[in-house]
């Protein structure tokens, strides 16, 4: 049978539990949030110093407004974020100032409590003293009983003693925490503050560029379409290699009958190996560039000019500086290079039944046939001698099916 001390203390136990999972959980949160605001902090020195460096070319006005599109929309994940983290901190400091007033009420009445346990035992000590008290039991075992009642007042007093102690150390951390938690919050409000103002001053270029390209907004969307079939005809040709490639696998392997219309590829032992390890690797691979940001994400999206107009992107493309070399983003062999009339060269990476596609390069470091190794240089990115913009267009291709670079490669 459960005692009733015990049946009251359970719901005291399980509001400790749950305050304490909800603490380590605000705490995780604010970690994470944190490690995300680095990040994206990081992003904007890394856009800032790429255009700082480039800041002699006369870039092309599309490059200029890709630029800002993907600038504002990181200052725009920060100013959300450091409002998250905002949120929880007043949240925090709004909950630690209840523990505080609550702390404080608890302390006061455990050494209200201490204090006459305290007037009581003195008195009690001059009033007869233990032995006294001991020698006037009527028999043994209350005597017995007495010298327990004794011990247990004395224990309960030093218990009363060390929660006072406790109860104070943590009052005082409570505080020190606080004040540390005002702190960091008026530090990130400071911030949000001039982020909002680095906002305003990006828009306001961007738009400024915007209106400049509405008087011509037609010969730009012309350039915007002329581009958009090059980079279909292009992905073309990719497609047409892979199936190739998927055929010839099927050959190899003695599948006559679906040589020429199976869709996947027919793996030898190595090459299952080798796949395997590309996708225990998705989300960690490395940037097929050890600097740049991405200027145009992976899938359908409205152009940057005319919203009326929608773009198709197989891949991601990532601006670097000039002279920056393409590097392969996992182990794998050199599949194809490829050299198409009025595009530059591209190199593209076997891993088992997936690919990387290199596209945009002005030197190729690799032949047709050679094993390459994570980060290993591939070529040197193709930088424009019109407007110096310096571009890789990166693709995963899965068979011959494209996937989301983003999903594959470490914080992309």
């Amino acid at each position: 049978m459960i005692h009733y001390k015990y049946i009251i203390k359970l719901p005291i136990l399980l509001i400790f539990l749950l305050s304490s999972v909800f603490v380590f959980s605000q705490t995780n949160k604010q970690a994470e949030l944190e490690a995300r605001r680095q990040e994206l902090r990081l992003e904007i020195q890394k856009i800032s110093q790429l255009q700082a460096e480039n800041k002699s070319k006369q870039k092309s006005e599309l490059s200029l407004i890709q630029e800002f599109n993907y600038k504002i929309s990181v200052i725009n994940n920060l100013i959300k974020v450091t409002n998250q983290q905002t949120n929880l901190l007043t949240r925090d400091i709004n909950n630690n100032q209840k523990r505080i007033t609550s702390l404080r009420k608890e302390l006061e009445e455990l050494k209200k409590d201490y204090a006459a346990m305290i007037v009581k035992s003195y008195k009690n000590k001059n009033q007869q003293s233990r032995i006294m008290f001991l020698l006037s039991s009527e028999d043994f075992k209350q005597a017995y009983k007495r010298l327990q009642y004794i011990k247990q007042y004395s224990n309960h007093q030093k218990e009363q003693g060390e929660t006072i102690k406790a109860k104070t150390i943590e009052l005082q951390e409570i505080n020190s925490n606080l004040q540390k938690q005002k702190n960091d919050k008026q530090n990130l409000i400071a911030e949000n503050r001039e982020l909002q103002q680095s906002l305003e001053k990006e828009r306001a270029q961007h738009q400024s560029l915007m209106n400049s390209i509405k008087k011509n907004i037609n010969v730009f969307t012309s350039q915007i379409r002329e581009k958009q079939r090059e980079s279909d005809r292009i992905d073309r040709e990719i497609e047409n290699i892979i199936k190739a490639a998927i055929a010839s696998s099927n050959k190899k392997a003695g599948n006559t009958a679906t040589a020429s219309s199976s869709s996947n590829f027919a793996l030898t032992a190595e090459e299952k190996v080798l796949a395997a390890n590309f996708v225990a690797n998705k989300g960690k691979l490395p940037w097929p560039l050890e600097r740049g940001y991405v200027i145009v994400g992976y899938g359908a999206q409205p152009s940057p000019v005319d919203k009326s107009i929608k773009i198709q992107s197989n891949g991601v493309r990532i601006a670097t500086q000039k002279g920056t070399q393409a590097r392969a983003v996992f182990n794998g062999e050199v599949s194809r290079i490829v050299l198409i009339k009025n595009s530059n060269p591209f190199v593209m990476i076997r891993h088992g039944n997936y690919f990387t596609v290199y596209k945009n390069l002005s030197k190729v470091y690799v032949k047709e046939g050679d094993k390459v190794s994570t980060k290993q240089s591939i070529g040197e990115v193709f930088t424009n001698p019109v407007d110096g913009e310096t571009v890789l267009s990166f693709i995963v291709f899965k068979e011959a099916q494209t996937e989301n670079p983003a999903s594959w490669i470490y914080k992309m």
